[in-house]
């Protein structure tokens, strides 16, 4: 019995799918570096040439796959916020929702171990997290065009939903300026372990990747969200 003939359509379908492929590593070889060049030379003085050696493609490929510079900068902003989305995106819209609703402080404090819990996972195990220090730490302290980004889709929906939690615990409706205050010192902590580990690895004398965080940072943050409205 005689096998199924390959048609030509079937050879276009393999062919385009295996062009995707390739066109997906391409772009996300680009990211990769322009993480890295963007976080150590910054916006203005970094260069797509230098980005397109270091990511081993020919210049014009940028251009294809992102216009310019600007936006191969503010594509690098989007894939941050991509890998948290990913990571925590539905538990936490669905914990939002709950707190838009109204918690008790208990079910609160439940949902924010979760949210903490979740966010300690996902800096254990993102591989890149080490590629996006630079970068970060640059739009936190010196806003370039992918501040809007960063802060609008990250840091200021985490923030704020934390802060909710926080008000709710404490037996409060909304969040006031200094259940924010709270949530901006929690988020911080955790930032020791992400934006600024290079920091607290050095501090602590760790030689590897915070891959014992669960078992370490935690315990401590679980326990500072136990002592709320005590």
């Amino acid at each position: 019995m005689q096998g199924r003939q390959v048609s030509t359509t079937d050879h276009s379908d393999i062919a385009a799918t295996a062009a995707s492929a390739r066109g997906e590593e391409t772009r996300d070889r680009i990211l990769r570096a322009a993480l890295t060049i963007f976080g150590k030379d910054g916006f203005e003085r970094a260069t797509t040439r230098k980005i397109a050696e270091a990511a081993e493609v020919n210049l014009p490929a940028i251009k294809y796959y992102f216009e310019s510079k600007e936006g191969l900068y503010l594509a690098c902003a989007r894939s941050i916020v991509g890998v948290y989305e990913r990571g925590v995106g539905e538990t936490v819209v669905s914990i939002a929702q709950q707190a838009v609703d109204g918690l008790s402080p208990e079910a609160a404090r439940a949902s924010l171990k979760t949210v903490v819990r979740l966010l300690v996972e996902l800096i254990e195990a993102s591989p890149g997290a080490n590629l996006w220090t630079g970068f970060v730490l640059r739009e936190m302290t010196v806003p370039g065009p992918a501040f809007e980004i960063l802060y609008n889709e990250l840091w200021a929906p985490g923030v704020e939903l934390t802060a909710m939690l926080i008000a709710q615990i404490e037996g409060r409706p909304v969040a006031d300026e200094d259940a924010r205050l709270t949530a901006l010192l929690l988020h911080g902590g955790m930032t020791a372990f992400s934006t600024t580990w290079p920091v607290s690895r050095k501090y602590l004398g760790w030689t590897e990747n915070p891959k014992r965080l669960t078992e370490t940072m935690l315990p401590i943050l679980e326990a500072q969200i136990d002592r709320l409205g005590r």
